[in-house]
């Protein structure tokens, strides 16, 4: 899990860290001169990421239960280094958005991160503090990304004295806070390469040449081989000089063991005379019919996945909303009080600069932080996951009702009343996020379709968060013009009543959740316990 969330932290720093300083990033590619539209291009370089993540989300989601978690993983993390870098070389918006949606067809990590989290946590009362983990180390990522973005955008001008103008760092203002964000993805990846284990549960059985180096290298800073590094070397001298697939026609074998049969009504059709996961075989992967591993995908889309998936995307929309909306009204020039109509016209920002946004920021995910260590785990212990995704999806709407109005209070309780808004979104979003996780673990048909189950899922809430934020961008370039700069705010206060609605019509089985199990075997779970069949199916087997 130390690992898992290593990599996991340097994607938000990435993905974070343009926060701070996009407005004035967009402002320096001189697209259009009226301010008010800046928002919107804004939300277009934002959704770039997305709808790019959305179009291969199943994709990676489907090839994790292939080829395994692990290569999934690290190719994210590659495509997130090369999108920053070139992002901090983005002379126009049209390279930005290329960089930015490379960086998302890239990148299936946020479905594929849920289930090698629910493939690593296997005890049933542990999943609460398990699945708190993930959005601990982005909110972790979202303090550090745009800290940093704020404080290292446009270094000429803040620090000329170190960075004289003329510089690299004149001609590319954005350069250096994106080579930090791409030194950080660079540590992930390669914790992941060496110390990475896989938890596909077929695959997780093959040697991994990295993680025997990186036990090697443990081994050699601490003069002796490790207990594990030797396990993984006696297991590499282990393999057969052939595989299975390729042994010679006339030593192939077709008995089955009677210890691996199975009966089990559950499991997947062509799992009833093979254990798949005995690290014993020659072979995991001959041993493991392909019908097997595709089996449980037709079967996917049954209704509470559907109403899970949307309530999931409807979530991700209204979020990304806010995620989007705020650091932009956090720089808008604050009202000069001249069109101002209450309850409904007014316009305007508070006029903060990137560096006093990427304080508030990091804020923000200092609180998330806390609230995913702390308030999560007591409270789904308490309530479960259903009841706690319904609790917090039905009162959402009012958060966006009330935010616009923030910047119509007296100076004096201004930022005092941002923080509270902060809290109150992040509270929501830490108790949302994660319950919706749990739910969609319990809901896959087998473990097996677990990768494909999340990536349809975080395919959705990326086309959901592309959509956002370019919808958000346009309505609140609109309302700027028009007077009305609550018209974004309420679009998304509309959707969170739409997600209020789906909520309350989700349901999960009552015992789908792994039971506590040997760690190092799949046969934890009920869908693949294996079984010896009963005696008068053994005498017509033989």
């Amino acid at each position: 899990m130390f690992v898992l969330a290593l990599c996991r932290l340097c994607e938000p720093i990435a993905f974070m860290g343009i926060f701070p300083y996009i407005y004035f990033m967009i402002q320096d590619f001189h697209i259009t001169e009226d301010e008010k539209r800046i928002a919107f291009y804004a939300g277009l370089v934002t959704s770039a990421f997305t709808f790019a993540e959305f179009l291969t989300g199943v994709f990676w989601g489907r090839l994790s239960d292939r080829i395994g978690r692990k290569p999934v993983l690290l190719t994210g993390l590659a495509g997130t280094a090369l999108s920053v870098i070139l992002f901090g070389f983005a002379p126009n918006l049209t390279v930005a958005l290329i960089a930015r949606a490379l960086g998302g067809i890239l990148n299936g990590n946020i479905g594929v991160m849920q289930t090698t989290v629910g493939e690593l946590v296997k005890v049933k009362e542990h999943h609460g503090r398990a699945f708190s983990v993930i959005p601990a180390v982005w909110c972790i990522g979202s303090m550090i990304g745009p800290a940093i973005g704020g404080a290292l955008a446009r270094p000429c001008k803040f620090y000329p004295s170190i960075f004289p103008p003329g510089s690299i760092w004149d001609q590319y203002p954005y350069l250096l806070p994106n080579l930090f964000s791409a030194c950080a993805v660079f540590i992930g990846l390669f914790a992941g390469i060496f110390f990475l284990e896989e938890t596909h549960p077929v695959k997780k059985h093959e040697v991994d040449h990295g993680l025997i180096l990186g036990q090697k290298i443990i081994a050699w800073f601490s003069c002796k081989e490790s207990a594990k590094s030797k396990k993984l070397r006696l297991l590499e001298e282990e393999q057969p000089l052939i595989d299975s697939d390729d042994q010679l026609p006339g030593y192939q074998t077709t008995e089955p063991s009677p210890s691996l049969v199975s009966n089990d009504a559950n499991l997947p059709e062509g799992l009833d005379s093979l254990d798949p996961l005995d690290p014993a075989t020659s072979s995991t992967r001959s041993s493991f019919p392909e019908s097997a591993k595709n089996s449980g995908t037709s079967r996917i889309f049954t209704k509470p996945i559907i109403l899970n998936t949307l309530s999931f995307g409807i979530l991700a929309f209204h979020t990304m909303t806010f995620d989007q909306l705020l650091p932009v009204f956090l720089s808008t020039a604050p009202p000069d009080g001249s069109d101002i109509s209450l309850p409904f016209k007014f316009s305007g920002g508070f006029g903060f600069d990137s560096q006093t946004v990427g304080i508030i920021m990091a804020v923000q995910g200092f609180y998330s932080l806390l609230s995913n260590t702390f308030l999560f785990p007591w409270v789904i212990g308490r309530i479960g996951p259903l009841r706690l995704f319904k609790l917090v999806a039905v009162p959402y709407f009012m958060l966006y009702l009330v935010t616009p109005y923030l910047v119509l209070l007296p100076d004096s309780i201004r930022m005092t009343a941002v923080y509270l808004v902060i809290i109150w979104k992040c509270t929501f979003s830490t108790l949302a996020y994660p319950s919706n996780a749990l739910i969609t673990m319990h809901l896959a048909p087998t473990p097996l379709t677990l990768g494909t189950v999340n990536g349809v899922s975080a395919s959705a809430a990326s086309l959901c968060r592309a959509f956002g934020p370019t919808i958000s961008g346009l309505l609140y370039a609109i309302g700027q013009e028009s007077g009305f700069s609550s018209l974004p705010w309420w679009c998304g206060s509309s959707v969170a009543v739409i997600g209020a609605f789906v909520a309350m019509q989700l349901t999960m089985p009552a015992e789908r959740l792994m039971e506590k199990a040997d760690a190092d075997d799949v046969e934890a779970s009920p869908l693949l316990q294996p079984c010896v069949l009963p005696a008068a199916a053994l005498e017509e087997e033989d």
